[in-house]
């Protein structure tokens, strides 16, 4: 599946595609996704085929010029296309056709490409040891611009990133605009990739260095401290007081004890904990989000006592957070009004259906490496053994339906690039360990 997903650009691999599904009913399923590709990316890696994965970073890197800027937004930060495709014109001329979302459903920006691509960027150095693109002007310059993004100043004072709804993973409306969970952890490695990157010896790398520094240990603290629930915080959240003034408050974002939903204090075990998926002013989103809890405990946003009690997690929930096939997106799903209310009636989104609480094995890679390095094998081994049969008998689905994701998604498309990824990495990862050096972001700054 992976070499047949392969897309060629004047005879060089650049990419695959996400799915080889003849029949999925959207068009954009035959483009280059940039998050997609990244399993993709780290399989070729650890195959020894990093010609691949520069052929992609640098193009993605010269589509990035290729975004219009809005009439009225002067000199207007551009972010990374979500996805690419290789086209020929009437005279046989390839030509890639880039979508930076306004050709996407709901026409949102993609926030998390250029992270991704930083992540990406530091696995490739890594295994191939080729500063010689990495520290290139034109990677050099590539990194500064993705961090003047991200570090730009804007009306608030949070250290978070803000974002709108439908700007990452779940790109459609979900009720997580603002400082979901996913974008921080992303935000956090792109940070930590970003400092390994940066050439010390380039004086135009000098003010970001300092700047990206300091972001990231304001970061760590914030998320680290805030996004926090376990017994403990629950039961202070519990008792908060409002509209309490000054720098002294406990509830300094005067969040409500009666915002509390009824499901987390019967659901959340003693002795586990996660990071909520959502926090801002007045506000704290409960549900539970694996990716952003997952990349936070692989790139070490998460301390090593959250990584284990996030693991004890889902070891406690495991039918609520794995099921059938592991792993679902988020817990619980929206229902009822909440549901008309926040995804707009979305009938994709229906409860236990795609990004509301639908299960994607293509995030099973980020569960086994999460797993190993908070010393959780025996869970990475149980999720590998559930996925491993099921998926290929049922033709690689995109994601399944459910809340236990016993049923192929509705909508889903077969034969899934990143679904066959995610496995051949769990693999990989679980027969060798030393493997998620590639991905591990732990003291590769130099800040």
């Amino acid at each position: 599946m992976l070499e047949a997903s392969l897309v060629y650009h004047r005879g060089d691999v650049v990419g695959t595609i996400a799915s080889l599904d003849s029949h999925a009913p959207a068009d954009n399923y035959s483009d280059c996704f940039v998050r997609d590709f990244v399993p993709s990316g780290l399989v070729f890696l650890l195959d020894g085929r990093s010609d691949v994965v520069r052929n992609f970073l640098s193009l993605v890197l010269k589509l990035r010029d290729q975004q219009e800027e809005v009439e009225g937004h002067r000199a207007v930060a551009k972010v990374m296309p979500a996805s690419f495709r290789v086209l020929c014109n009437e005279e046989g001329e390839e030509e890639i056709h880039t979508d930076f979302g306004d050709r996407a459903i709901g026409r949102v920006a993609p926030v998390d490409s250029m992270m991704w691509w930083l992540i990406l960027l530091v696995a490739y150095e890594r295994i191939s040891g080729d500063t010689d693109f990495t520290r290139s002007r034109e990677c050099q310059r590539g990194i500064r611009m993705i961090l003047n993004i991200c570090l730009q100043d804007r009306f608030e004072i949070f250290p978070t990133l803000l974002v709108p709804d439908g700007s990452f993973m779940v790109d459609r409306r979900m009720g997580v605009y603002g400082h979901p969970l996913e974008i921080q952890s992303l935000f956090f490695g792109a940070l930590k990739a970003a400092l390994a990157m940066l050439d010390d010896a380039d004086p135009d790398n000098q003010g970001v260095r300092e700047q990206s520094a300091k972001r990231l240990e304001q970061l760590v603290d914030y998320v680290r401290h805030y996004y926090w629930l376990d017994d403990d915080r629950l039961n202070r959240i519990h008792r908060f007081r409002t509209e309490i003034f000054g720098y002294d408050s406990e509830n300094a974002l005067n969040i409500h004890p009666e915002s509390i939903p009824d499901w987390v204090s019967d659901w959340l075990p003693l002795d586990a904990g996660y990071l909520v998926g959502n926090l801002g002013p007045g506000r704290m989103d409960f549900r539970f989000f694996a990716l952003g809890n997952l990349l936070a405990v692989l790139f070490g946003l998460a301390d090593e006592s959250q990584s284990k009690r996030l693991m004890h997690l889902y070891d406690q929930r495991w039918d609520d957070l794995m099921g059938m096939m592991p792993v679902k997106l988020c817990f619980p799903a929206m229902q009822g009004e909440e549901w008309r209310l926040k995804t707009g009636s979305d009938p994709k989104n229906i409860p236990w259906s795609y990004h509301n609480g639908g299960n994607w094995p293509a995030l099973l890679w980020a569960f086994t490496a999460a797993a190993l390095h908070a010393g959780r094998g025996d869970l990475a081994l149980r999720a590998r053994e559930v996925a491993t049969e099921r998926l290929a008998a049922n033709g690689w689905p995109e994601y399944y339906d459910g809340r236990n994701g016993r049923l192929i998604g509705r909508r889903a498309n077969y034969n899934q690039t990143w679904s066959a990824t995610a496995l051949i990495l769990t693999h990989k990862f679980i027969e060798d360990p030393s493997t998620l050096d590639v991905l591990s972001l732990k003291g590769s700054d130099k800040a």
